[in-house]
């Protein structure tokens, strides 16, 4: 399926495509708000539906494990299944876990519900990164619609933790999962009305069902490991037969692709060499700068003392910048190549997580951290959107699903491996205290995730630095072979 969108200027495009591009960044926003909007909740989720303190957090793991582990087969689904199919699938299930998570009285029905609403922004992402990248042409049209797409991806993120402080504040928790059954619906009726059905075409081609569920199931169980490595132990036996379950599946997986006739993977996406490098930088970006937001909320809760609103209303600055650096990202491509400007938007981003772990203490005030947060908020906005840039560079058409499924599965993956071992970091020292000591050792833990977070971005941008791979002009490659 091809749209008739091709403008002569980057930043203008006819009236259809701007209503396209509208949608999809709609739906990416609905997606990524999801995964951080129960943030602020969970105090008053826990108390109301009885979670422990060590299962509480099983209501973004619930999410995280299963959107992770169905990325890639939500790409395969998109590029043989239909664009549209997909996302209105993906729409669907969000729609209805999301009213079951609201309408949930115990703690079994609510982590089902949240599993589904990860296993839609598994469909939901890969098809409206797709229908974005096969609408526009690859160079500077493309990268102004991904800036635009990526500023609603990246700021969902933030938007996420203030809207549910919002929410939680005044209608309590059940509103942070209602509000997405509207939300979602309208997005339904606008993929109906503006994205052109799917027009068959891929009879020659098969879905590797053996493929994409040994990749799905091994994905899930490393997902799960360590997610919940630092709840149950790391020698647990749970942990332990998901780890060793995870690792059979995915080799499984590996000589199924062998001798698959069109694997899940194909092989001349594995040679992209951009494809790759994006794929690394997905991985490192949630693990550091999403991870950041996690320990925010948690500074300004459990050291500032802020309740779900004046959390919510913390966040305001972060989103803002995001927004902004995201929209512009695809410009700075265009002029300056996906390299420098991956460079640029790392190295600022270091910066301003040393400048923010410099700032965090027990006593600190919000104005002393605004430096930190201004310039790491810009480089994570930038990265967003042009790590996605360069993911669909020299990609055709009938693989950018499955692209983006590889790129999101290792942000995914990347995510969880982050907090956890930064979890772990913060935590530090942490064991058997209580009130003034637990506070104080609290922002003690947080300053130094915040650091390493800044060692890491750090590690990314020398890896970057060394690469010859990416392209320093019009953010534009030939398809690897």
């Amino acid at each position: 399926m091809r749209f008739n969108c091709a403008p002569q200027q980057p930043d203008r495009v006819s009236s259809s495509c701007t209503e396209i591009l509208a949608l999809l960044s709609f739906a990416m926003l609905i997606v990524s708000l999801d995964q951080y909007i129960v943030i602020v909740a969970l105090p008053e989720i826990g108390r109301e539906l009885g979670y422990s303190s060590q299962t509480l957090q099983s209501v973004i793991s619930a999410y995280a494990v299963a959107s992770s582990g169905f990325l890639l087969l939500g790409g395969r689904a998109t590029d043989l299944l239909g664009r549209r199919r997909v996302l209105v699938t993906g729409l669907l299930l969000y729609a209805i876990a999301s009213l079951a998570g609201g309408l949930a009285t115990g703690a079994t029905v609510q982590l089902t519900a949240r599993a589904i609403q990860g296993v839609g922004g598994a469909l939901v992402f890969p098809s409206s990164l797709a229908l974005i990248n096969t609408t526009f042409a690859e160079g500077p049209e493309r990268n102004a619609a991904l800036g635009i797409w990526g500023g609603a991806g990246a700021a969902g993120l933030v938007i996420g933790v203030l809207v549910g402080g919002v929410l939680t504040r005044a209608f309590g928790w059940e509103a942070v999962f209602f509000v997405n059954v509207p939300l979602a619906v309208t997005a339904l009726i606008l993929t109906f009305r503006l994205v052109e059905a799917d027009q068959t075409g891929n009879e020659d081609r098969v879905f590797d069902f053996p493929g994409a569920f040994s990749v799905t199931g091994g994905v899930t169980c490393l997902v799960f490991a360590l997610v919940q490595g630092p709840n149950f132990g790391w020698d647990s036996p749970r942990i332990l037969v998901a780890e060793a379950a995870g690792l059979l599946l995915l080799g499984v997986f590996t000589m199924i692709e062998q001798r698959s006739r069109d694997p899940l993977l194909p092989p001349q996406l594995l040679a992209n060499r951009v494809l790759k490098v994006a794929v690394f930088i997905g991985f490192m970006f949630m693990a550091t700068f999403g991870s950041l937001l996690y320990f925010l909320s948690i500074y300004f809760q459990d050291v500032r003392g802020y309740d779900a609103l004046e959390t919510g209303v913390g966040f305001l600055l972060p989103t803002t910048v995001v927004v902004a650096a995201s929209s512009l990202a695809g410009r700075l491509v265009t002029r300056f190549g996906i390299r420098r400007t991956l460079l640029s938007a790392l190295a600022l981003g270091a910066i301003g997580a040393v400048a923010l772990g410099l700032a965090v203490s027990p006593d600190g005030s919000y104005t002393a951290i605004i430096p930190g947060l201004v310039a790491v908020s810009i480089g994570d906005g930038v990265v967003f959107t042009t790590m996605f840039i360069a993911a669909a560079t020299g990609v055709t058409d009938r693989e950018q699903g499955v692209a983006s499924g590889i790129v999101s599965t290792g942000s995914g993956i990347g995510a969880a491996v982050g907090l956890a071992t930064l979890v772990l970091v913060a935590n530090s020292g942490t064991e058997g205290l209580l009130g003034e000591s637990l506070r104080i050792s609290t922002a003690e833990g947080i300053r130094r995730a915040t650091f390493v977070i800044g060692g890491g971005i750090v590690l990314t941008l020398l890896i970057v630095l060394n690469l010859r791979t990416l392209p320093d002009a019009e953010g534009t490659l030939p398809i690897a072979t």
